[in-house]
């Protein structure tokens, strides 16, 4: 007995040892480059690969009236070309290296990204750092690149009746807030749009100031630095100095209730809730506490939106609620869904604000709460497990103005959740006075013919 106790012990400390080595490895290590550039590097070296991000602190949220969708035009763009590459030659060479790359564009940044051996990570810094200041850009070529953007609001947004709903009970919920406008832009503002508009953005936001490099990978962190500095120190600097101003947006004076009319299917029901996020919460702990009350409501398929509202009174066959912490401004906690044939937009609303304020009445169990924690907790884990993810959530936190630090905390900050702060969040911010619908009013599909066609003669005019 004694010796399989000692055994115990020394496996403990053994496996310890492994565990705190492995965190050790894992720790995050931040530089600056002289020209003001921020580099965060991450060592991973679970398998032979390295993820490159490079977020520019600028999107559709950044963007003023007349120039929507210049962010991702420009996205679209920097893949058109340098002086040194031609068109398409930067993911032509990423591939030839046995890598993958893309970008995305959102509301407050855009973003680039490599995934490659670990030991062709400085294939990915040259590229980026070329295109950082050296873009084309060609006239003949922008014009291809509106005409795939208009086709992918076409696409994505136009032809699907929830989308466009939700575009537009954003556009009415946020009458001051950048985050009105739709990432991809207003069809007038891509039909408008001028060489000249994304030459400018360029200019005034791609600066090594306004960037920030991450790298979560099988890399030395030392050494990534230094290749890092020998492609991206070379990038000039640049007097950038951009502040945006704040924005407040007024009170609600009445409760708003969009009703829109398309042609659709089925109806469709949006309910929002204006809320604060991390870093603008009058309490640290509300934006957690939103997490949680969103996975109690919809944290998988015996979470109570699903379970009382699909299965039970089988009023929906779609509902949902979302919430997220992370954002540069506040944004909104929301529940959308389409009932089922036997019962009606109003029906729905009544259910979900029976949700709501059972959750305001009725503190959660202890059990139920200790479930979805650990269902939003474990998420949370799954995605940190993965390099790009990794990256990911370290590039979004430093790109809206928070410390990437704050990760480490996150899971705690969870777990620290009660049932009387879920109460308080749901009475303090899930009321009708701070509620914003929107409802899909379907007109008929057959009727429409005749706009269906118009929709599919101009997307054929259009490649790629």
């Amino acid at each position: 007995m004694m010796m399989k106790k000692l055994l115990a012990s020394v496996l403990f400390c053994v496996c310890a040892s492994a565990f705190a080595a492995d965190e050790l490895e894992r720790k995050v290590h931040e530089y600056q480059l002289d020209n003001g550039m921020k580099v965060i590097i991450k060592p991973d070296r679970r398998a032979p690969i390295a993820v490159s991000q490079v977020w520019y602190k600028v999107g559709s949220s950044y963007e003023h009236n007349g120039i929507t969708g210049v962010s991702h035009v420009l996205e679209h763009m920097m893949f058109k070309g340098t002086k040194t590459y031609g068109p398409n030659e930067f993911s032509e060479i990423i591939a030839a290296n046995g890598g993958s790359d893309n970008a995305f564009t959102g509301r407050d940044y855009t973003a680039y990204f490599q995934t490659l051996s670990s030991d062709r990570i400085e294939v990915s810094f040259e590229l980026e750092a070329d295109r950082m200041h050296d873009l084309l850009l060609d006239e003949e070529e922008f014009r291809k690149e509106v005409e795939v953007v208009k086709e992918e609001r076409r696409l994505r947004t136009e032809d699907k009746p929830t989308a466009l709903t939700f575009e537009r009970f954003r556009a009415a919920a946020f009458p001051s807030s950048p985050y009105r406008q739709p990432v991809i832009g207003w069809m007038s503002d891509l039909d408008n749009m001028e060489l000249g508009d994304l030459s400018a953005w360029y200019k005034k936001w791609y600066s090594p100031a306004n960037a920030t490099l991450v790298v979560v990978g099988d890399v030395d962190p030392d050494e990534t630095f230094e290749l890092a500095k020998k492609h991206f120190g070379k990038v000039p600097a640049s007097d950038f100095n951009t502040r945006l101003k704040p924005i407040t947006e007024p009170d609600m004076q009445n409760k708003l209730r969009l009703t829109v009319k398309l042609p659709a299917k089925q109806p469709y029901l949006i309910m929002g809730y204006k809320t604060p996020v991390i870093g603008s919460s009058d309490e640290k702990w509300e934006p957690y506490a939103l997490e949680v009350l969103a996975g109690v409501l919809d944290g998988g398929s015996s979470a109570r939106l699903s379970r009382e509202l699909l299965r039970g009174s089988e009023i929906a066959v779609v509902a949902n609620a979302s919430y997220g912490a992370y954002s540069r401004l506040p944004d909104m906690f929301l529940m959308d869904g389409t009932p089922t044939d036997n019962y009606s937009i109003g029906d729905l609303e009544a259910s979900f604000k029976e949700q709501i304020e059972r959750l305001k009445n009725e503190p959660v169990s202890q059990a139920e709460l200790e479930k979805v924690i650990n269902q939003v907790v474990a998420s949370r884990v799954y995605e940190l497990d993965s390099v790009f993810y990794q990256a990911m959530q370290i590039g979004l936190l430093e790109t809206i103005g928070l410390d990437w630090q704050l990760l480490d905390e996150h899971v705690d900050q969870l777990r620290a959740v009660t049932p009387e702060m879920i109460q308080k969040v749901a009475r303090k911010y899930l009321h009708d006075d701070n509620l914003y619908i929107a409802e899909l009013d379907p007109l008929p599909i057959e009727k429409n013919a005749k706009f269906k066609r118009a929709l599919s003669t101009r997307g054929k005019n259009h490649g790629s």
